[in-house]
Formats: C-alpha cells, structure tokens, sequence
C-alpha cells in the first residue's frame, strides 16, 4: 500500500480522496489553526501538523516506501481576482505567497516515489507562466517526470464546474495511461452508456433545504440587491437583468462587464454550480434558486465532502475552508489514475 502526505491539507479535500482511492496517510499538515481542527476532528489515524512547510524537515521521510507527497500551494498569486492588475505590474513569481520552492523541496529532500500538484487553471495565464515553466523545470532539475492535466471537475461527476491543474509526477518515467471523463455537458453527439451529462447540483443539496439547516447567514433579503437576485433567472448571473422586458422590474440593470461575473450568479438545480469561492463578496454567487445564500451542508455537499464531514471555525473560515478545497470525487479520481499507472 502507497503512503501518503498531505501539505497544504486545509479542510482535507485531496486527503480525503487519497485515503478514498487506497492510500495509507501518514501525516498532514497546514499552517491555519482552524483547519488542522477540522483535519483532527475528522482524521484520527495519522500524524496531524499544525506548521508552516518552512519548518518542516522532510528527510524524515525519505526511508518511507512507497511514498505519494500532494498538495496545492496557496493560488491567491495565480487567482483570476490578480487580472484586474495590468500584466506588466504583476509577476506571480515575485509574490511572497508563492511557495512552489517549498513544495519543490518537500519532494528532493523526501524522494517520494510520485507526487500530486494541484493549483488553479488561471496559473497557464500569461502572467503566471514564469513561474509554471520554472517549476516544470524544476521537477526535472531534481529527478523527475511529469504529467500534466487541465480539468474541470464537472467532467468526472462533480456537481460543479471547477477548472484545475494537476501535475503528477514520479521518480520512474513512465507512460501514462488516458484519464477519460466521465461526464459531459451535452451528450447529443455521443455514444455509449459510458456518457453521462454534467451532474445536476439540485439532488446534492436537496436534503438540506430543511429547516434544521437553516443559517441567518442565508437570509439575502434585506440587502442592497435583493430585488435584482430575485429578478436574475436560475443559471444566470447579473447580465440577465439586462433582458428583462417586464415593464414592472423597477429594479437596477448592470453594464456587461462592470463586475465580477458571478455577481448575483442563481444556481439551477438541473445544471453544476459555478466555482464555490472561499472569500466571495457580499452579492458574488452561487445563490440558491430560492434567493438564499448556500448553507455549510449544501457548499460541502457541492465539494463532494462526505455527509456529516466536521467543519471547526466561524462561518467565514468554513467558507474559506471549504471554498479552497479539491472536490473530493475529483481528488480521489486523480489518485486513483496515478495508483494504475504505479501498478502497471
């Protein structure tokens, strides 16, 4: 059996889906209190760090056998939000949250047999492929192969669309094998019972519409924008209420482009949720199709964290915790690739 650790563990998202695809962890580790909690109250058979990966020595692991390190560095370097910078004021490579030196060093002082990197699409951004093609180098500087992946979680059964990068890497060169989706967004031209349409985020979070979930977080109505969510159609964002033509919307209509565009964003229960956002502004959806902002249960469940996972802190940090996460499906998908194509 492989082993496993997690740096950069959050609320567990990648943890969850290594131990879910069969590998063994050993040790996990963050540098936020409340998420090393919500790892502790979740996790009880391996070694749980609250640390900074500065201070972490990984020889200690370098007899380990059969050994799998993973993680995503923090991406606020690489987030979309940096494009409102102009290109030529920012480099993501001189931007002191940029701690792709650190995971680098995890992996040559460890000598795991593979690794699994994982970071935001925006990092293949013009702005940010300094440091994406000094870290590729890099993996080869100190012995390694690579694959590398762009994905959105939508197309392997998450009931959300999230772009990623993944980087796998091994000290073996080997060929790997396709990692084929599972799921896509029109079926029409496909064939074969192995097509399925994107999941649907309604049956996710149908059971917590209840009462008992309810958070005084949820309550939008008496906000600035109330009536403009209310009027935005579900699946739909801000831009919608240019179109409507119902001469009873007195309401305020938006310039395209003039924000974010998952500003007053309506999920529709029929199609994945946009991208749950760890520190999304006061009007940034997704908002549920019944004009509510998203309960911890329903963020969770659109992450595909298991049912009653553990979330430790205020409401904004389970936010923040959640909404930095990798889907669990398609973190457990990931690993599952990467343990056959070590076995072939």
């Amino acid at each position: 059996m492989y082993k496993g650790i997690g740096l950069f563990s959050g609320a567990g998202g990648l943890d969850i889906g290594a131990e879910q695809a069969g590998i063994d962890l050993i040790y996990s580790m963050d540098n936020d209190p409340d998420s090393v909690h919500t790892l502790q109250s979740n996790f009880s058979s391996h070694d749980i760090a609250l640390s900074d990966i500065k201070d972490v020595n990984f020889k200690q692991f370098k007899k380990v056998k059969n050994l799998i390190i993973f993680g995503g560095p923090p991406c606020q370097p690489f987030s979309k939000n940096g494009y409102w910078v102009k290109n030529i004021n920012r480099d993501s490579s001189e931007d002191p949250r940029n701690l792709l030196s650190q995971f680098l060093r995890s992996i040559d002082e460890a000598k795991p047999d593979a690794f699994v990197f994982e970071n935001v699409e925006s990092m293949t951004h013009p702005s940010n492929l300094n440091s994406l093609n000094n870290f590729k180098n890099s993996i080869n500087d100190i012995g390694y192969h690579y694959v590398f992946y762009k994905l959105n979680a939508a197309d392997f059964g998450v009931p959300q669309k999230r772009k990623r990068i993944f980087i796998i890497g091994t000290r073996k060169k080997i060929k790997f094998s396709e990692l084929e989706q599972t799921h896509f967004e029109k079926t029409d031209d496909l064939f074969g019972s192995n097509y399925q349409l994107h999941e649907g985020v309604g049956k996710y979070i149908k059971p917590f519409a209840l009462k008992k979930y309810d958070e005084s977080y949820g309550d939008a109505s008496e906000g600035t924008y109330y009536k403009e969510l209310v009027n935005v159609l579900p699946g739909k964002n801000y831009m919608s209420l240019a179109k409507l033509n119902d001469s009873s919307y007195d309401g305020k209509t938006f310039k395209s482009g003039s924000r974010f565009w998952n500003f007053l964003y309506k999920l529709d229960p029929k199609l994945p949720s946009i991208t749950i956002a760890a520190q999304p502004g006061p009007w940034v959806g997704p908002f549920h199709w019944t004009n509510r902002r998203l309960r911890v249960p329903e963020i969770a469940a659109i992450q595909t964290f298991p049912l009653n996972y553990n979330f430790y802190g205020t409401r904004r940090s389970i936010q923040k915790q959640i909404g930095n996460a990798v889907p669990v499906l398609l973190a457990k998908t990931i690993f599952s690739h990467l343990l056959e194509n070590l076995s072939r």
